[in-house]
């Protein structure tokens, strides 16, 4: 038996305080505060890619929490996921919520203006209005065509994560979305549920579209790279129990 005392709070202090001050520097290279990636919001549960939608069967999959997400490639296409949930003042057992997804291109203006603009025939809505729907969500296609002013991308050194911050169409501050995968995790970014009445659909219907949905049966593959989440308050929260503790361990071998 080996006895140390007090010993595992000053290593947790001097971890915590060690990873600050090298964040506190900045010291990212430029070349990862870039927009390509899949960002997600603080409640880190909703992600693009096939575990938000799934294209063979045509579903939107619920995650366990309300959040955000978006994709973008460095070629110009994006995807978006998205899991809202709004409340009914006037019977809070009745709330709203929606899942949407969407992917296309995007394009960045001149003066920094993003326009993400999707596929017409691929984007899809689930609708939950449980005290107007009877229970049976409306599942309908969905087209919107999105604009953000403007976009930053920074070193957030409180949680030590890339942070993504969009403004809106007029200029409101978004909620921070945070660096989750790079590369990006997206569903391939060809049509991917053409229809008849579109030309583009004629296009992709008898070849590529076809293979990739083939393709889809691996959909929880993918080669991109989980960042880290963690948050380094926990560092702070962990020392100063311990300290408060003025703990005793021992440890058995």
């Amino acid at each position: 038996m080996v006895l140390i005392q007090n010993f595992l709070p000053l290593f947790a202090y001097t971890l915590f305080f060690n990873q600050r001050a090298a964040l506190a520097d900045d010291s990212v290279p430029e070349s990862e505060l870039t927009i390509v990636g899949t960002w997600s919001s603080k409640s880190n549960t909703v992600f693009t890619g096939s575990g938000f939608y799934d294209p063979v069967d045509e579903l939107l999959i619920e995650p366990d929490l309300p959040g955000i997400s978006y994709s973008f490639t460095d070629d110009g296409y994006f995807e978006e996921a998205l899991y809202q949930v709004a409340g009914n003042a006037k019977d809070h057992h009745c709330p709203t919520a929606v899942l949407i997804f969407q992917h296309g291109t995007y394009r960045e203006l001149d003066n920094g203006t993003l326009v993400l603009e999707p596929y017409d025939v691929d984007g899809r809505q689930l609708l939950s209005q449980p005290c107007e729907d009877k229970g049976i969500s409306t599942y309908s296609r969905y087209n919107q065509t999105e604009v953000f002013r403007n976009y930053e991308v920074s070193l957030n050194t409180y949680h030590g994560r890339i942070q993504l911050q969009l403004y809106a169409s007029d200029g409101v501050k978004q909620p921070p979305l945070y660096l989750a995968y790079r590369p990006p995790n997206m569903l391939p970014t060809i049509v991917l549920n053409p229809t008849a009445a579109s030309d583009e659909a004629q296009a992709t219907a008898t070849g590529a579209s076809a293979k990739i949905k083939r393709s889809l049966e691996n959909r929880y593959r993918t080669n991109a790279v989980k960042e880290s989440s963690l948050n380094y308050t926990l560092w702070w929260w962990l020392g100063a129990i311990l300290m408060g503790a003025g703990s005793t361990i021992y440890f058995l071998y």
